[in-house]
């Protein structure tokens, strides 16, 4: 399990900002769900969790029992593929998506596209994916543009809209 860093969570909500009280967020990969709990902590009305990991699930439902959220979430413990498919299925969108997926691994493309054809980000949401600074190439991936790219050490946080 590898968390997202202090200085970056607060990196990330600090862009955020407005937007997050009252949202809808979704967090994909969501290991310890330390985003998602935050997202909630300033004021968003629901989160979603994603994580296959039985032992991270786990935490997560903890972290929600101790931080008293857990009926404003949702954990679900599927691949992320599984779990895109049942979203659309309910028929689910979300004002802000963020994905940490395991580093190296490939699976920033294909969930940025999974989340377009099936129509999981709203009008006006955002989309935040944390990777390597390596990263994401620029530019569009299946109508999804990315808008801008913060570099913290390591860790490049990628920002796309439809």
């Amino acid at each position: 399990m590898r968390p997202t860093a202090d200085r970056v969570k607060e990196a990330l909500f600090n862009i955020l900002g407005g937007r997050v009280p009252g949202s809808v967020f979704l967090d994909l990969f969501a290991g310890t769900g330390n985003i998602g709990i935050e997202a909630l902590s300033r004021g968003a009305d629901k989160a979603v969790f994603v994580e296959n990991k039985i032992k991270h699930v786990r935490v997560i439902k903890e972290n929600l029992k101790t931080t008293g959220f857990e009926s404003k979430a949702r954990v679900l413990h599927l691949d992320v593929a599984d779990a895109l498919h049942l979203l659309k299925r309910e028929e689910l969108s979300f004002d802000i998506i963020f994905m940490d997926p395991p580093y190296s691994k490939g699976f920033e493309t294909s969930t940025l596209a999974g989340i377009a054809a099936f129509g999981l980000l709203k009008q006006h949401g955002i989309i935040i994916v944390e990777s390597r600074k390596d990263g994401l190439p620029s530019g569009e991936i299946d109508g999804l543009k990315m808008t801008r790219a913060e570099r913290y050490g390591d860790t490049l946080l990628s920002f796309f809209s439809r």
